[in-house]
C-alpha cells in the first residue's frame, strides 16, 4: 500500500473513536489543548506519524480535545484553533512539509479536532533539524540506525543504491576481463554479441555496471560484480563462514573463512565451505539400491545463504554476511532489514519480493548464482521438508534478517 493520501482515505467516525481510545496504538498522540507545550509536542508528533519508522503505510492521528485516557476532554474547537493546527504544514519547521488534513469531527458525541498525517514519500522528515520517530505509544528522537532506514525508504523511491557512483571509484577498478568473459556471454546471446559493436564503455552502461557512457564510472552494483578489490569501496562487502563443533557461540571453532573478491567469488567460495561440510552417508545394505542422505539438503542451504547475499544492504555498514555452521543448526545473518513491499509479517511469502540491489540481483541470474526471482525461500522450504528437516526459522527485524535452519532431529 502507498504512503500517498490519494491512494489512502481518511478514518471513519468509527475508526477514530476507536483509535482515540487505544492507549497502545503508536498510530495516535492525544493531546486536551494547545496550551503550554502542547504545540510543540503536536508538532514532534506529526513529525514522528510522517516518518513512520514502523512501516505501517497509513495515516497517524492527533486528537486535540482528547484525555490522556483516551476520553473525551470536551475542548472548544474553534476555527482560530483549526487554523493553528493547519499551520503546522506550512510554518517552515517540518522539513519536507507533510501531507496532512485538519478536520472538527464529533466523537462520543463531543467536538475534536483530528489532524491526520500520511507518511512521507520522502523520509527523513525533521521538526527544526530532528527526526523525531514513534517507539510504541510515544515519542523519540532518531538513531543513527533509525536515519539509516528512513534514508532506505526514500531510496526505495529512487534510484537504488547499487545504481550509484561508488565513490573514489574509478573505470581501471573494474576487471573488464571478467565482464567480457564471463558477464556478457551470460548475458547475451552469442549472435547479438557478435554483432555487436558497441564500445565497453557502452556496454557497460547498459549493463549498469557504470554510471553512464558519458560518466564512466562505476556504480555500487558494477564494484560489487566486477570490481578488482570490492572491499576497498564497501568494507562490509564479506561473507564469513564459521564452523563450530558444538551447539553454543564460544565453542571452539574448527573452521573459518572469509569470502572476499566480487559478488561471484563471495557465493563460490561459500559454497566451497557448505559442500566441504555436508557429510554424506551411503547405506548400502538396507535394500537393493544404496541410499545417500546429507547432513542438509546443499540445494536448500545454498538457496538461503544467495538469497542472504542478495538481499543485504551494503550501504552504511561494515557487517558481513555470516554463516554459522553449529552442530545441530546453520544460521545465516544478513545486514539490513526487510525492504520495499516486504515486511516482517509477510516475509518469505510466495510471490512477495522486492529488490534493494536490482543490479546485484539481476547479475546473480545472469551468472547463474539464482534461478527464479522470488522462490528463494519457497524452494529452500521445499526441499528441506522433503529431507525431513523442520521448517527454516526466521527472524526479521529492522537491522537484520536471521535464518535458522535446524538438523533432521
Amino acid at each position: 500500500m502507498s504512503g500517498s493520501p490519494v491512494e489512502i482515505a481518511s478514518y471513519s467516525d468509527a475508526e477514530l473513536a476507536a483509535m482515540m481510545a487505544d492507549l497502545e496504538s503508536d498510530l495516535v498522540e492525544r493531546k486536551e489543548s494547545l496550551r503550554g507545550d502542547a504545540s510543540v509536542k503536536i508538532r514532534q508528533a506529526v513529525c514522528a506519524f510522517a516518518n513512520d519508522l514502523p512501516d505501517h503505510r497509513r495515516p497517524g492521528v492527533v486528537f486535540v480535545g482528547a484525555r490522556d485516557d483516551g476520553r473525551p476532554a470536551e475542548a472548544d474547537v474553534t476555527d482560530d484553533l483549526l487554523r493553528q493546527l493547519a499551520d503546522i504544514k506550512a510554518d517552515g519547521n517540518i522539513v519536507p512539509p507533510p501531507t496532512m488534513t485538519v478536520e472538527p469531527r464529533t466523537l462520543a458525541g463531543v467536538r475534536v479536532a483530528i489532524v491526520t498525517i500520511w507518511p512521507s514519500d520522502s523520509p527523513p522528515v525533521r521538526y527544526r533539524g530532528r527526526i523525531w520517530i514513534r517507539v510504541g505509544p510515544r515519542r523519540a528522537l532518531a538513531s543513527a540506525q533509525d536515519e539509516r532506514i528512513l534514508n532506505e525508504k526514500r531510496r526505495h523511491r529512487d534510484p537504488h543504491f547499487d545504481a550509484r557512483r561508488a565513490p573514489a571509484a574509478r573505470l581501471a577498478d573494474l576487471s573488464l576481463r571478467r565482464f567480457e568473459e564471463d558477464y556478457l556471454p551470460a548475458a547475451v546471446d552469442a549472435e547479438t554479441l557478435a554483432g555487436n559493436d558497441r564500445s565497453t564503455e557502452e556496454r557497460l552502461a547498459a549493463a549498469k555496471m557504470i554510471v553512464s557512457v558519458d560518466d564512466p564510472v562505476p556504480t555500487v552494483g558494477g564494484i560489487l560484480v566486477l570490481g578488482k578489490r570490492p572491499q576497498d569501496f564497501l568494507p562490509g562487502a564479506y561473507a564469513q563462514f564459521l564452523r563450530i563443533a558444538g551447539a553454543e557461540f564460544g565453542d571452539s571453532v574448527t573452521d573459518a573463512e572469509v569470502c572476499r573478491g566480487a559478488l561471484a567469488d563471495v557465493v563460490r567460495r561459500l559454497d566451497d565451505k557448505l559442500i566441504a561440510h555436508n557429510r554424506t552417508s551411503v547405506d548400502f545394505l538396507s535394500g537393493p539400491v544404496e541410499v545417500r542422505n546429507s547432513t542438509y539438503p546443499l540445494d536448500a542451504v545454498q538457496q538461503l545463504v544467495r538469497n542472504a547475499v542478495m538481499h543485504r544492504t551494503y550501504e552504511g555498514t561494515n557487517a558481513p554476511t555470516h554463516v554459522y555452521w553449529f552442530d545441530d543448526r546453520i544460521e545465516i545473518g544478513s545486514p539490513g532489514g526487510p525492504y520495499g513491499a516486504v515486511n516482517a509479517s509477510n516475509f518469505g511469502q510466495p510471490g512477495v519480493v522486492d529488490y534493494r540491489n536490482p543490479i546485484l540481483a539481476e547479475a546473480m541470474r545472469v551468472l547463474g548464482l539464482v534461478q527464479r526471482y522470488g522462490f528463494g525461500i519457497p524452494a529452500a522450504r521445499r526441499l528441506l521438508r522433503a529431507a525431513g528437516h523442520p521448517e527454516p526459522e526466521f527472524r526479521v527485524d529492522s537491522s537484520w534478517v536471521h535464518c535458522t535452519v535446524r538438523a533432521r532431529t
